[in-house]
């Protein structure tokens, strides 16, 4: 069980994204179902959203946002179903550092648009994990399904070093 020290006021928003037509691209938004069916570890400050390819929408409900953690498919160059947290600068790093096609809206241009707006929160990071497949389907490969649970421990760890920073 996770004990928060925070305010009531403070909301701390866990964003899965991706595509779950896609097969493993939508694994960010299986891991935010995954703990949204686990109530008892959701304290009431935790914001659960689907984003699943909402683009820029999202600018509002991230900028609204004390702290956030994205859930996402990420090229780790490791094998499928590794689970890699990137957290404050090293998640900025990590998103401008990524292959993409130029004419995507990704999440480093969300980051920008809430750059722009000086609202990136201080507490951010990225949960990325390491996909099989991402042609059309909509079942998650095994590996990555596995990880599931080992993204949503993840998750779990960071909120509670975040309780003692």
């Amino acid at each position: 069980m996770l004990l928060f020290m925070v305010t009531s006021e403070e909301t701390i928003l866990i964003l899965g994204l991706g595509n779950i037509l896609l097969t493993d691209e939508g694994v960010g938004v299986h891991v935010v179902e995954h703990l949204r069916a686990n109530p008892h570890n959701n304290p009431s400050i935790l914001k659960l959203m689907d984003g699943g390819t909402m683009g820029l929408t999202l600018l509002i409900d991230m900028e609204d946002a004390d702290a956030m953690i994205v859930v996402d498919a990420a090229l780790l160059d490791k094998e499928p179903g590794a689970v890699q947290i990137f957290e404050g600068p090293d998640m900025d790093h990590f998103l401008r550092h990524r292959g993409r096609s130029p004419h995507d809206i990704g999440l480093d241009d969300i980051m920008d648009g809430l750059r722009l707006r000086e609202a990136v929160p201080e507490r951010r990071a990225l949960v990325g994990i390491q996909p099989a497949v991402l042609t059309v389907g909509e079942d998650l490969t095994p590996d990555v399904k596995a990880a599931i649970p080992q993204a949503a421990e993840a998750i779990q760890a960071l909120l509670s070093s975040w309780n003692t920073d």
